[in-house]
């Protein structure tokens, strides 16, 4: 099996975990989860019982009830990547003549990208008590199309204040409750967006920076061999300018690890950044991705809850029910509203 076959099955097994997380963390009305959906339904009836019985009872165990095994998992990634990058790339980087802040940069975004995680993880996203769900309740008007005054969690036994949900794997309600996740174990929520947020912007500069300059370091690799000029002689026994596939399997035969290191961390980048420009698209316009979610079925969510007028005619739809201004909703995310702050537009 040559590199490059490798590396699609490398790839293959990447997506099929990712499709994985879409389907069981809760959002399963995602165009992937549907995906997922529709493969398993053609696959299952081939599939023995007793073996869908075991996938679904670990499925269950992962996704729906709290547990530290994406802790870990994250930790390793982490490690594995930072061990090749400090072993092999830095070194070749310094060689290579790139400076040595610039090598530094990981290691200072690893050192914030930490301390953001660990905020993620042990911070309270926002959990209605007995003691603080009356005054939780003041903080948000219900839009009465998904959050209804006078509702109360069948499992708590609270009134619902409006953006609140229970979440069934940490078994809570949460206060402005966008999702629980499973890297973190813990649920996202009033009190620790902006945490998250944060977390995901490190994260992608975090695999960004290492990506450049692992990327520079094999371009540079390239032209100090003179590989961009070199030939070969081809299985006809006539000689061929080598070309970017020719010159892809060299880097994968001199430096295996250091490329699907590469690979990995570009993969990372660009899903992380879209995942990281998809909930500072719901920051800017003061939603949760429960309520984006939620949101589709309704098709008018654009009242301003701080006015007694509801429109009926022409609105942005990209302005949900609590939208207050860019500036404001992104206060809100840094600063959550409590009841004494909240003011009347």
């Amino acid at each position: 099996m040559d590199f490059l076959t490798l590396f699609g099955v490398y790839v293959a097994v990447v997506l099929a975990c990712i499709a994985l997380v879409c389907k069981y963390s809760g959002h399963q009305q995602t165009p992937l989860g549907q995906l997922v959906d529709k493969f398993t339904g053609i696959i299952s009836p081939w599939i023995p019982q007793c073996i869908q019985s075991v996938c679904y009872r670990s499925m269950h165990r992962l996704f729906h009830q709290r547990n530290n095994l994406f802790l870990f998992l994250h930790l390793l990634l982490e490690v594995v990547v930072y061990g090749e990058f400090s072993y092999e790339v830095f070194g070749f980087c310094l060689d290579m003549g790139t400076s040595l802040i610039s090598l530094c940069i990981p290691y200072v975004l690893l050192a914030v990208k930490s301390y953001l995680f660990y905020m993620c993880c042990s911070r309270d996203p926002g959990t209605l008590t007995k003691a603080n769900h009356t005054a939780q309740l003041k903080v948000y008007k219900y839009d009465e199309k998904l959050f209804h005054q006078g509702v109360r969690c069948s499992t708590c036994q609270l009134l619902k204040p409006a953006r609140s949900k229970h979440c069934r794997v940490c078994g809570r309600c949460v206060q402005r409750f966008d999702h629980h996740c499973v890297w973190v174990n813990n649920c996202i929520g009033a009190q620790n967006t902006r945490f998250f947020l944060l977390y995901l912007l490190s994260v992608c500069a975090m695999a960004g920076d290492i990506a450049v300059l692992t990327a520079d370091m094999l371009l540079k690799a390239v032209l100090r061999t003179g590989l961009l000029h070199a030939h070969y002689i081809d299985e006809q026994g006539e000689q061929q300018r080598a070309g970017p596939i020719f010159i892809i399997q060299h880097l994968f035969l001199t430096f295996p690890r250091i490329v699907f290191m590469l690979g990995f961390l570009v993969f990372v980048f660009f899903l992380l950044a879209g995942y990281f420009m998809f909930h500072m698209y719901l920051a800017l316009i003061n939603q949760t991705s429960n309520e984006w979610f939620k949101g589709k079925g309704h098709n008018c969510q654009h009242c301003h809850p701080y006015s007694t007028h509801n429109c009926r005619t022409s609105y942005n739809p990209f302005r949900g029910f609590y939208y207050r201004g860019i500036l404001k909703n992104l206060g809100e995310i840094f600063w959550p509203l409590c009841p004494a702050q909240k003011k009347e537009n």
